[in-house]
């Protein structure tokens, strides 16, 4: 027996009772809602230890490792002396993951460039598609609001590094040099390993000196030549690396 009317539920038939569908304004599905869309998200907010990277990146840019203290770089970010422990461990920490925050993105995108270079057959990978693997995606940090001080950042860990950033350079790079130059090596037959590095280091040089100090240009041409395309900047600078690298092959030409 069901009390007060209630529409009996299946358990409560008997055997052979057939089960007749609810009335039309009782089905779930019409009084069911449409799906709410969620709001576009919107761009967080800086976090302190962003604010803090932020901060000591532009400085050790201008002043260098060394002259960057952690009380500057704290007061810079607008934070207390006590967050670089706290986020970072210590200054060297700090300096750490100021690099590592542009470098591993960078060389992430540098191998899936090379793989693209030398995959699918066994043929010499083409020269100028390792030079654009390796030089075009730091470029692209340059798009970024914070292109200048990273460009500027880089010029002093490669022109004054100390132990510290030498070991870190070494490590970060390690397996980027390794696969570019054994790329390398087999894009340029005719030459020797050592030829082969000296090629790499050269490279290395003009894109880092392209990243960090390309304003340059603008101002020795008087406005004729402009940074601010960077697509152009980068295609000039793979032609130019391509053919230095492509001229100066066998032993006795370097």
């Amino acid at each position: 027996m069901i009390a007060n009317g209630a529409r009996p539920e299946t358990a409560d038939l008997a055997p052979g009772s057939a089960i007749t569908s609810p009335p039309p304004d009782t089905d779930p599905r019409a009084t069911r809602k449409p799906p709410e869309i969620a709001p576009a998200a919107e761009t967080p907010p800086a976090t302190t230890r962003d604010q803090i990277l932020d901060a000591a990146e532009r400085l050790i840019g201008e002043l260098g490792i060394d002259g960057a203290s952690v009380r500057a770089i704290t007061e810079a970010a607008g934070a207390n002396l006590a967050a670089v422990n706290y986020h970072f461990g210590s200054k060297e920490g700090l300096v750490r993951a100021v690099f590592e925050r542009r470098l591993v993105p960078i060389n992430r995108e540098r191998l899936r460039m090379l793989d693209r270079c030398t995959e699918g057959d066994d043929r010499e990978p083409s020269l100028e598609c390792i030079v654009r693997a390796f030089v075009k995606p730091p470029l692209e940090v340059l798009r970024g609001d914070h292109a200048s001080s990273f460009g500027r950042c880089m010029i002093r860990a490669l022109a004054d590094p100390g132990e510290q950033m030498r070991l870190l350079l070494v490590e970060a790079f390690e397996e980027v040099v390794g696969r570019f130059a054994e790329a390398l090596g087999r894009a340029l037959p005719s030459e020797t390993s050592e030829g082969v590095f000296w090629r790499f280091h050269f490279m290395i040089g003009a894109m880092a000196y392209t990243i960090g100090m390309g304003h340059l240009v603008e101002e020795y041409s008087h406005g004729t030549c402009a940074c601010s395309d960077l697509d152009a900047v980068g295609e000039r600078l793979v032609r130019f690396v391509t053919a230095g690298m492509a001229a100066a092959t066998g032993e006795g030409s370097a």
